[in-house]
Formats: C-alpha cells, sequence, structure tokens
C-alpha cells in the first residue's frame, strides 16, 4: 500500500529497551469529494508511522514535507490513563521517499529496507514542490 502526504511534525528517534531503534513519525493525508449537495467536501486523515530499518532517516523528515510511504496500514486501540478508549490508524513503513517541501531539503530521496546500511539517501535531481499553498497548511 502507499499513501502519500505531508509530516505534521519532526520525526522523533526512539531506543527500546531491546537496543532496538525506531523512527515515529505522523502524516496528514487529503482528500476531496463532492456531497450529494454538490458542496466541495475536504477530508483530513493523519497516520501514525513507524520506521525500523534505519535511525538516520529521521534527519530528512521533517515537519511539512511531502512524503510517499510504502508498507502497510493497521489500527490499534487502547484504554488511556484517563480511562477513556482510543483507537489509531498507524502505518508500518518499509519505503519512503521525500518529495521534498520539509525545513530542511527541497530534493527528492528514496529510502528503503533495500538501502545500504549506512543509510545514505539517494537524492534526484528534482525541482521544489514547494508552492504559495503550503503556506496554508494548518501543521
Amino acid at each position: 500500500m502507499n499513501i502519500i502526504g505531508r509530516l505534521t511534525r519532526d520525526a522523533e528517534v526512539r531506543t527500546l529497551s531491546s537496543k532496538k531503534q525506531v523512527v515515529n513519525f505522523s502524516i496528514a493525508t487529503n482528500d476531496n469529494y463532492r456531497n450529494k449537495q454538490g458542496e466541495r467536501i475536504e477530508q483530513t486523515t493523519y497516520f501514525d508511522c513507524s520506521y525500523w530499518i534505519s535511525p538516520k532517516v529521521a534527519e530528512i523528515l521533517t515537519k511539512g514535507a511531502l512524503v510517499e510511504l510504502s508498507g502497510r496500514a493497521y489500527t490499534s486501540a487502547w484504554i488511556g490513563k484517563d480511562g477513556e478508549a482510543h483507537a489509531g490508524l498507524n502505518f508500518h513503513t518499509s519505503q519512503i521517499k521525500v518529495h521534498g517541501g520539509g525545513e530542511k531539503s527541497d530534493a527528492t530521496k528514496t529510502v528503503s529496507k533495500n538501502s545500504p546500511k549506512s543509510a545514505k539517501a539517494k537524492t534526484e535531481k528534482t525541482t521544489s514542490d514547494k508552492n504559495e499553498e503550503d503556506d496554508d497548511l494548518p501543521f
């Protein structure tokens, strides 16, 4: 499954008790459609994402960056400390393609489990995807 969206915050690296590291980040995707009355509806879906392959990728995952992710989506449910039930939409990421627009880079970079262990991202020559409308994003 592939999804495309913008990062809502900078990626964070967490080290687990098993010494494994995971990169956590969140993206927002938008879907536009018209309802029965002909009104244009914009629906935003948020995904909590994880990437287990290389923590170095966190350096290029900055708030506002446009990313294309490959992997699998799944849901989770839990009871919070407040005793309330919560649910989340998650994405286990196997490949990341950053199309630019973030705070640190406008170049397109691809990182996947097939990348070298050093996690050096492949950079392609592209032009910036950023435009004036990006300044109106709510995240």
